[in-house]
């Protein structure tokens, strides 16, 4: 793909997600308020979002890892991508964990309680920053990757676990979302149109932070093979020297 191209379709992806983030944002303010959670009950416009996001960034740096350890697809890209894609991870998942507080606070009484679905979502959290740790840690670049593929392809099984928690245990937290698509739930169409709103809008903004990411890392990629190039042309011209 020639760089033109692959510019506009980032400014395309960059205008879609502005649009759709707005309009999530929007529609979110304009909700009615509920009995029970009163304005809080806006936040069903993002925070369902936000944590699917999540899920979504956590799961490209698992198949993009499944995709680097299989020889045949094996690309440096895929590891940059994983990375990338963490990185991106560890945003959502902690503004999931942020807003699901101010959503609790006022509906349980509480900031936090060792909830199931809290706690994995803290979970969550921890893996990624171990998994972006151990991509820090000084190793050959085949041997970093390899161990980081590794480690995402354990940490995305919290995924499902998580998903399904509410299900599962019993937990403080509200069944999953989408489940409320079903008529004999509560749920009216205002809210079910912010919420699927709020999902296309998290997950183009994922894409679109994605996408930049991994040109930054790819600029990276190359200053280090620039400068490795550079110290081993200045050891050669010592050696003649010598």
């Amino acid at each position: 793909m020639k760089r033109g191209t692959s510019s506009a379709l980032t400014m395309t992806l960059g205008i879609a997600a502005f649009l759709s983030l707005t309009a999530t944002v929007v529609v979110g303010l304009t909700l009615p308020k509920t009995i029970e959670q009163g304005d809080y009950s806006k936040l069903i416009a993002i925070h369902p979002g936000i944590a699917w996001a999540s899920y979504v960034a956590l799961g490209v740096t698992a198949l993009a890892s499944a995709l680097w350890l299989w020889p045949r697809t094996r690309s440096i890209t895929y590891d940059l991508l994983a990375g990338a894609s963490a990185e991106v991870a560890v945003v959502f998942t902690s503004l999931t964990l942020i807003t699901g507080s101010i959503w609790g606070r006022p509906t349980w009484g509480v900031w936090w309680v060792w909830d199931a679905r809290l706690t994995l979502s803290a979970l969550m959290l921890a893996l990624l920053l171990g998994y972006l740790a151990l991509r820090r840690v000084p190793a050959e670049s085949d041997v970093r990757a390899r161990r980081a593929a590794v480690a995402a392809m354990l940490a995305v099984l919290v995924v499902p676990v998580n998903h399904f928690a509410v299900t599962w245990w019993r937990t403080l937290h509200q069944g999953r979302s989408l489940t409320q698509l079903t008529p004999e739930n509560d749920l009216d169409g205002s809210f079910i149109f912010a919420m699927v709103l709020g999902f296309l809008a998290m997950t183009l903004v994922y894409a679109w932070l994605t996408v930049h990411r991994l040109r930054v890392a790819r600029l990276e990629e190359s200053l280090v093979d620039e400068d490795l190039e550079l110290a081993l042309e200045a050891r050669r011209r010592e050696a003649v020297l010598t």
